[in-house]
């Protein structure tokens, strides 16, 4: 009895034993190399043919940004959700990683995704962020970065350069295969009945809110609460521009351009919506598009009233420019028409036809009018970062000042008294 006893234990051990092996066996076969197979053939119907590698730079910043922990609060991968679609754009295809090894996917997005980041930042906000993110985003808990920099956000050391060119590559993929690569892929897929997947295929790739456009096409905003502009301001805006409006926030330290001082300038409302709703291509101005109508109004308001046509005793109307001496009108013009219309346009208004192979967009004259001083100060030192050169090699002290005052009778916006 004794020694059945033992041989039957023996051989449930060795059945259990055979049993454990079959089941792990069969669990890898089913939860890693059978799904692997899948999106193996799934990466190679729907993706290029050919998909661009990470450069050298990137490498190292992809090996950075795994070091520092950055997958920890930060997702790349945008789900199959109404409202991920709705804030990044088309959910991730899996052959947009098949390049990631090991993946950096994440698993909580304590901070916003990152899988479409390249382009939604420029490289000195991604410094200035990174240097101290509190500086630009006053409610951030990103921990700071200065070991990257040598002292200040302007002077990276290569390891930060190596972590932004790393950032700026994600979402390159799929925007390089361009319509042809999304007619592969929709095609390849072959799930017209499926509507999550379909969700990959409809509206824009990316969404991201804050993504800077060329255009300066605004939805109509209502109008705005100057005291709700101001609480704003203070929190989205003063960061970079400052508490009075003057360019100077914390934020500003490394930026280039620099923020604009808007004490110095008076704005159209659709000036300011366009910037509020667009940003500023090829500068740090993103977009705030992920803010309700009725704040982004707000802040217009709260943006005009920072002006140079607000006086102690309140707001009041600037009225229109005095008139200018004849002769000067014409000096003014003719040299604006010899050194500027190809670039801001006959009336003043950007659309010149230089303007659109800048990198920056050329000012609308028609709806900001800087200070005189300013106007005088751009035309001597130009406004660097930007195409806007100094003109002192072209221009006299005389055609200086006489198209500084001209170009400020182009503005065609309302004053600013009708902030109230």
């Amino acid at each position: 009895m004794r020694g059945g006893a033992g041989r039957a234990l023996a051989m449930a051990y060795l059945v259990a034993c055979v049993a454990g092996v079959m089941f792990f066996a069969l669990s890898v076969a089913l939860l890693g190399y059978w799904p692997k197979q899948v999106l193996d053939r799934q990466t190679r119907a729907m993706g290029p043919a050919f998909v661009l590698e990470l450069g050298p730079s990137a490498r190292r910043g992809r090996a950075i940004y795994a070091r520092e922990g950055c997958a920890y609060c930060h997702t790349q991968q945008v789900r199959y959700l109404a409202a991920d679609h709705a804030r990044f754009g088309a959910p991730t295809l899996a052959w947009e990683t098949r390049l990631d090894y090991p993946h950096l996917w994440g698993t909580r997005r304590i901070g916003p995704d990152l899988s479409r980041a390249g382009g939604t930042r420029s490289d000195d906000w991604h410094f200035a962020h990174l240097f101290s993110p509190r500086a630009l985003v006053p409610q951030s808990v990103m921990p700071a970065y200065p070991r990257l920099f040598d002292g200040a956000p302007d002077r990276p050391r290569q390891e930060a350069r190596d972590l932004v060119a790393y950032l700026n590559t994600l979402g390159r993929a799929r925007e390089l295969a361009g319509p042809e690569g999304e007619a592969r892929a929709r095609e390849a897929c072959n799930c017209p009945d499926d509507e999550m997947m379909q969700m990959a295929f409809h509206g824009p790739l990316d969404a991201h809110p804050a993504r800077a456009r060329r255009v300066q096409d605004a939805p109509a905003f209502p109008r705005g609460d100057l005291a709700r502009g101001r609480q704003l301001y203070a929190v989205h805006c003063a960061t970079c521009h400052g508490v009075r409006g003057e360019g100077d926030g914390p934020g500003a330290a490394g930026l280039l351009p620099a923020p604009t001082n808007l004490a110095e300038h008076d704005y159209a409302p659709e000036r300011i919506a366009g910037a509020l709703w667009n940003g500023v291509a090829g500068t740090a101005m993103p977009a705030w598009r992920d803010h309700s109508l009725d704040d982004l109004a707000a802040l217009v308001a709260a943006v005009r009233a920072l002006g140079p046509s607000q006086v102690a005793g309140g707001l009041q109307a600037s009225g229109t420019e005095p008139a200018l001496p004849a002769t000067l009108m014409e000096l003014g013009r003719r040299a604006y028409r010899d050194n500027c219309v190809q670039c801001h346009g006959e009336r003043g208004d950007g659309s010149g036809s230089a303007g659109g192979a800048l990198s920056i967009a050329p000012s609308d004259l028609t709806r900001q009018r800087p200070t005189l001083a300013r106007t005088v100060e751009t035309l001597r030192g130009g406004i660097p970062g930007t195409p806007m050169a100094p003109w002192t090699s072209r221009l006299t002290d005389a055609e200086l000042i006489a198209v500084a005052q001209y170009v400020r009778t182009l503005y065609t916006g309302p004053a600013i008294g009708a902030v109230r």
